[in-house]
């Protein structure tokens, strides 16, 4: 019998100098709270989750609180009831009396699942999307905290759903294979760019085949209006070009500000608002239809995208891997959005996030929605040197990733350089 008998975790800094210029917090660089977890036999599986400030002690800390529910567990145990791990995690009395299904032990949740993921599919020897690809219906449904669900959706919802989409599983996978995953790109609207900046890698992003750029808005309206139109006289009218607004504003001033850039034919207005007004951003929708409202990023758990849904606030779903309780998470928030006809683009952000977006995405794809209309993965240049196994873009396109797990794990050289703390474990 196999056991977990390693449970190590880094307080990961990568300081601002090696990373590009843009917006961000000033005094931070790529931040990460990394676990590796080892069994007796040498397996390994690893997960992260990325910030951008100084505090990633505080998820290390954790983290490490959650050792108890891993260390020495049988391997094909943990790994062969991926849905029943992730809710002893998520219904343990005294872990949600700290914090029920929100805030730092939450996301602390979500690198321990993701770890065992990344465990479970390298010694399958599958990428993580194949992996998940392949499970049968019950088995995905299995996967899922239904939980506080089921007004919106019930286990035999999903599995109509997941159902619906099984006869063209191998055909959208052949195809993905083929011409990879649709990319869009944030790269030229960081609001620390100069003009120049700004126009140049908008150049370079619609001749590298990327099919939508994100520009950063809120800060002040005339700035927002200048640098609009510098970019679509760049881009010309038929590159999609879609705003964020990083929470900025209340309702009634957010809608008037999106009022205010209509001319530029945005796409969409990403977090205008608080994360958790759920009704904020329905009026905003109301307010300011065409333009469609994209949120979820910042989004701490299924039970609040629900919301979403269930109010009409939201025309696309971003959201987090590494904010929600996991991959389990992000599969029922999948089935949620399915369900609600609403497509969803997971957050790519920083250390690791494409990555690990780029696996759901494709899982979507083949297993859940079955489409990939109004669907496409934003790729951010950096920091995927740090990442023994990167995504890859060619063409506009996310290539498939072909080595098993969840490629979160980080080169050996970059953890000794730029960690804060030992690791600890059984020796």
């Amino acid at each position: 019998m196999s056991r977990v008998a390693r449970f190590d975790t880094v307080d990961l800094r990568i300081p601002r100098s090696q990373r590009p210029s843009g917006t961000g917090a000033p005094d931070a660089g790529y931040s990460a709270a990394y676990l590796t977890l080892e069994t007796d036999t040498g397996e390994h599986g690893t997960a992260f989750v990325s910030t951008d400030g100084s505090r990633t002690d505080v998820l290390v800390v954790a983290i490490d609180a959650l050792a108890p529910f891993v260390l020495d567990r049988d391997v094909d145990q943990v790994a062969g009831d991926l849905g029943g791990f992730s809710r002893s995690l998520l219904h343990d009395s005294q872990l949600r009396w700290l914090g029920p299904e929100q805030g730092v032990l939450h996301i602390a949740m979500g690198v321990v699942i993701n770890a065992v993921w990344d465990l479970a599919a390298r010694r399958a020897g599958q990428p993580l999307w194949e992996l998940l690809s392949a499970m049968s219906v019950d088995q995905i449904v299995d996967l899922v905290d239904f939980r506080y669900l089921t007004e919106a959706i019930t286990p035999i919802d999903a599995a109509d759903l997941l159902e619906e989409a099984l006869p063209g599983r191998a055909a959208r996978a052949e195809e993905l294979r083929a011409q990879g995953y649709p990319a869009c790109t944030a790269e030229p609207g960081w609001l620390g760019h100069p003009d120049e900046t700004l126009v140049r890698l908008a150049e370079e992003a619609v001749a590298a085949g990327f099919e939508q750029i994100t520009v950063e808005v809120g800060e002040d309206l005339a700035n927002d209006r200048r640098r609009l139109r510098l970019l679509r006289d760049t881009v010309g009218p038929l590159i999609p070009i879609a705003l964020n607004a990083g929470q900025r504003w209340d309702v009634s001033g957010g809608s008037e500000w999106i009022r205010e850039l209509k001319e530029f034919d945005p796409c969409w207005i990403e977090e205008p608002t608080s994360p958790d007004d759920v009704l904020g951003h329905a009026a905003i929708r109301r307010n300011v239809t065409p333009i469609r409202i994209a949120t979820g990023e910042s989004v701490h758990n299924r039970i609040v995208f629900k919301q979403l849904l269930q109010a009409n606030a939201v025309d696309v779903l971003r959201m987090d891997a590494t904010r929600v309780a996991g991959i389990n998470e992000m599969i029922a928030v999948l089935l949620l959005a399915a369900h609600y006809r609403v497509p969803v683009r997971p957050r790519p952000g920083g250390v690791g996030f494409p990555e690990l977006a780029l696996h759901l995405a494709m899982f979507d794809n083949i297993a859940v929605s079955g489409t990939l209309d109004g669907r496409m993965l934003e790729y951010t240049a950096n920091p995927h040197g740090h990442l023994v196994e990167p995504a890859l873009v060619r063409d506009g396109a996310y290539q498939v990733p072909r080595a098993p797990g969840c490629a979160s794990r980080i080169h050996d050289e970059i953890l000794s350089r730029f960690h804060r703390r030992p690791r600890w474990g059984a020796p």
